[in-house]
């Protein structure tokens, strides 16, 4: 971000009008796709949820006629036939609510990839075959009650899942159904009302009072408070007047403005911002995969177990009957309920939480292992900066031109840039009423600053490496102990006059070192601003060292040297001039907010430019990570005290399978009542 470069200014003619609309109806396609989608993902939910609830009345019944529940709460219900009645009940129970889980049997079979499907379907077909058998004729007690209770906690274990999944990208459906379908298109003195997908680049729009902004723009006229709270997380609105960036679906205040429209379709941030939460919807996460790993080896113990006390038993001169039921409470009770809720619970709390703080989890691995960030390499504009450069002085170094002029062409040239350098020159040559010349032939130089022709002359607006390069020297003037970024005008290629600007350090910056630090971690700052600048801001913030006047392609070195040092790191940048490093770093964080957001190879998204929210994120992914090891150790640590003693290998130490029960639900609770817990320490 801190490059001095201009990519982003494109001459705009009809041909990028029809452009612009081809790709409206692009995006139109593409939200027809996805409506599609989303309706595909809302049916499955309905159907899981449907099932719950169909499996959770019929459990009543079959709890109260199962005889081991009436021995363990003391209670007798019997009547002629009652035994049938409870296999009838948990047939259709078995079948309906368990089909989800014989048909991921299937399918992970299919794959050759066992994992929790597998180990429910082999215990909820085991407890239903046994627990038939007993009921037509075979010596035993039957397991339906098992049977049903662990369907009905697996069916909430992934309705919860895939609604946490769906919950983000739902907010952000409405957010598109909400927007106006109609804009105030200003054409000199007349105001037509069309249709919002009829809307161009360069456009100039009028937003009313209290009005829904219907595409990203910049302010060209008048000034409001903008509630952006559904799209960025800021819950207090936003003040916007001339030269501020607004984004289409945030809500005016209660005065009017003209919008010059930058972004329209696909290129749009909710449009982005939807595409991400897709990918995240898509991404695995690793700690899931964990989950999954963990069902697999269950299902393998689980049968071996199972076998060996099966074998083992009627070797040693025991009935059948007595051997059986060994066999399937061991394999019954080896299918641990905590574990399919470990992880669901903890994704639909870390997501909610995460969304509402203005973070976009786009990699959910990334967001797991910000737990083992080592060192951080941070952007400066924007991010411990404000990003908001003034013009602090300007000098001209000719006797033919006067310093406001100089200010005056420089101005001119940066008219042509979003880059907030170039804002900065502008807004002090508008606010000293400076008028600005026409300029041909403009050009990037990327990373070192822009050229075009005023009034016949070649002009150059550079950066100080750009002068160390081509060997012009730096004048004295042009020196301070400030916190300064300069750019210097060439005039035919003959150095004439500099500009000074100053940005202030993010009064959040501070805090959120001081918390990176207390973590362990090493902080560095790459810019490719000056050194002195650099130097001021890393020393005012305390950071263990800092890169300045570095190119794109050098912070990607910077960062495989600090991964050869042993560390594992993360980068925050602004997602596309930085994309190389972001790809390269352990973890990926792209800060900017409005339309910076859509970062093509971050891992995450801070929607709003604050440094404090780094913090978080690393804080959030910690506290995830942490409650997922702790549910799946809860989990697995009931199978590793109940399978042993479910074998009755243990003389004096048989567990019966009433007392597995509690083992069970104890262990269930715990693990919903940990999950609960991160959702505090996340919001405190």
């Amino acid at each position: 971000m801190e490059k001095h470069n201009h990519e982003h200014h494109k001459h705009h003619t009809h041909e990028d009008h029809q452009r612009n609309q081809s790709s409206d109806h692009q995006t139109i396609s593409k939200s027809d796709h996805q409506q599609g989608h989303h309706d595909h993902h809302a049916m499955m939910i309905e159907d899981f949820k449907k099932r719950f609830w169909i499996s959770l009345v019929l459990t009543v019944p079959i709890l109260a006629l199962s005889h081991m529940i009436q021995q363990l709460l003391g209670f007798e219900l019997t009547f002629f036939g009652d035994q049938y009645v409870l296999f009838g009940l948990s047939t259709i129970v078995f079948f309906y609510g368990g089909w989800p889980f014989l048909k991921g049997l299937w399918d992970e079979l299919k794959d050759k990839n066992p994992g929790m499907m597998t180990l429910i379907a082999v215990a909820i077909t085991v407890a239903y075959v046994y627990s038939s058998a007993v009921v037509f004729g075979l010596e035993g007690m039957d397991f339906f009650w098992e049977l049903v209770t662990l369907i009905v906690i697996m069916l909430l274990g992934h309705w919860i899942e895939m609604k946490s999944v769906m919950g983000a990208s739902r907010a952000l459906e409405l957010l598109v159904q909400m927007m106006p379908s109609e804009a105030h298109l200003v054409h000199g003195d007349q105001i037509k009302d069309i249709k919002v997908d009829e809307l161009k680049k360069e456009d100039i729009i009028l937003i009313k009072a209290n009005e829904k902004i219907p595409a990203d723009g910049t302010v060209v006229d008048g000034e409001s408070h903008l509630d952006e709270s559904m799209l960025t997380g800021e819950s207090k609105p936003v003040k916007k007047s001339k030269g501020d960036q607004v984004i289409g679906g945030s809500v005016n205040g209660s005065q009017s403005i003209k919008v010059k429209v930058s972004k329209t379709g696909k290129e749009s941030y909710l449009n982005k911002v939807i595409t991400l939460v897709e990918e995240a919807q898509k991404a695995k996460s690793k700690t899931q995969n964990l989950a999954n790993i963990a069902a697999r080896w269950l299902t393998f113990i689980a049968i071996g177990a199972g076998t060996i006390t099966l074998v083992t038993w009627i070797s040693l001169g025991k009935p059948l009957d007595f051997a059986l039921e060994r066999m399937v409470t061991v394999m019954v009770i080896s299918c641990p309920h905590a574990l399919g809720l470990a992880i669901p619970l903890v994704v639909a709390i870390s997501t909610a939480v995460s969304a509402s703080k203005g973070l976009l989890i786009r990699n959910r691995t990334a967001f797991e292992n910000a737990r083992k960030i080592t060192a951080m390499v941070f952007d400066k504009t924007g991010t411990l900066t404000e990003g908001k450069f003034g013009v602090s002085r300007h000098e001209s170094l000719s006797d033919d031109i006067a310093k406001e002029e100089l200010l005056s062409f420089v101005a001119s040239l940066e008219q042509q840039s979003e880059h907030p350098i170039a804002q900065g020159i502008v807004k002090a040559a508008k606010e000293a009423k400076l008028k600005l010349k026409k300029v041909e032939n403009f050009e990037s130089l990327t990373a070192k600053g822009i050229q075009g022709k005023i009034d016949g002359k070649s002009w150059k607006v550079v950066s100080p490496r750009y002068l160390k390069e081509n060997k012009i020297e730096i004048p004295e003037k042009a020196g301070s102990d400030a916190a300064e970024t300069i750019v210097f005008a060439l005039r035919e290629e003959k150095l004439i006059g500099f500009i000074a600007l100053s940005d202030k350090i993010r009064e959040e910056s501070s805090k959120a070192i001081e918390t990176l630090r207390e973590k362990g971690m090493k902080l560095y700052m790459a810019t490719g601003d000056n050194e002195k600048t650099a130097k001021a801001v890393s020393d005012k913030l305390g950071l263990d060292g800092y890169y300045s006047e570095v190119l794109p392609h050098q912070k990607v070195e910077i960062i495989k040297k600090l991964q050869k040092e042993g560390h594992f790191v993360a980068m925050t940048g602004d997602g596309v001039n930085d994309a190389p490093a972001l790809a390269q770093a352990n973890v990926g964080i792209a800060v900017g907010s409005g339309t910076d957001v859509a970062a093509e190879t971050a891992d995450i998204i801070l929607v709003n430019s604050n440094p404090k929210d780094i913090a978080n994120l690393v804080l959030f992914g910690r506290a995830t990570y942490n409650k997922m090891i702790q549910n799946l150790a809860w989990a697995t640590g009931y199978n590793a005290i109940a399978l042993p003693l479910a074998t009755g290998f243990i003389p004096g130490l048989v567990i019966s399978p009433a007392i597995g029960a509690v083992f069970m639900s104890l262990s269930t609770v715990i693990v919903a009542i940990n999950a609960q817990l991160l959702k505090r320490k996340m919001i405190s």
